[in-house]
């Protein structure tokens, strides 16, 4: 298996983040400019690539101090089921290791791969949203 080079990112090409998205059916990648504009302002981002390619990126939105909220983790689907999300994951936890709250949502089949990396039901929370997408 190839080296992955995980590391937090501060620079990101929109027409490699749009593939990323798109490959992965996410609808975020119809409104590139917000997305590139959104990820830019997250407190971190975190990118996978090998050999220069962009192929899982992650990022967390942070008061900082106390909570953490991990919107998107993404890796290409020809590179899934190798680590590479694991990899990403546990690079924003180390990041953020000793916050009050981490959290995330999970749905369908990720709830499984979240759950080895420590992640737990929020009590008897339910997630609710205004969603503007339809991918999920």
């Amino acid at each position: 298996m190839e080296n992955t080079e995980i590391s937090v990112s501060d620079t990101l090409q929109q027409d490699e983040l749009i593939k990323l998205y798109r490959d992965n059916g996410w609808s975020a990648a119809e409104k590139p400019q917000q997305l590139l504009a959104a990820l830019l302002g997250s407190h971190t981002v975190v990118t996978a690539r090998r050999q220069g390619k962009l192929i899982g990126l992650g990022n967390a939105i942070s008061d900082g101090h106390l909570v953490v909220y991990y919107p998107h983790l993404l890796v290409s689907p020809e590179y899934q089921g190798q680590g590479v999300g694991k990899q990403l994951m546990q690079a924003m936890q180390q990041r953020y290791q000793g916050f009050h709250q981490q959290m995330l949502t999970a749905d369908g089949d990720a709830t499984g791969f979240y759950e080895s990396l420590g992640f737990s039901r929020a009590g008897k929370t339910e997630p609710m949203w205004i969603y503007d997408g339809n991918d999920h």
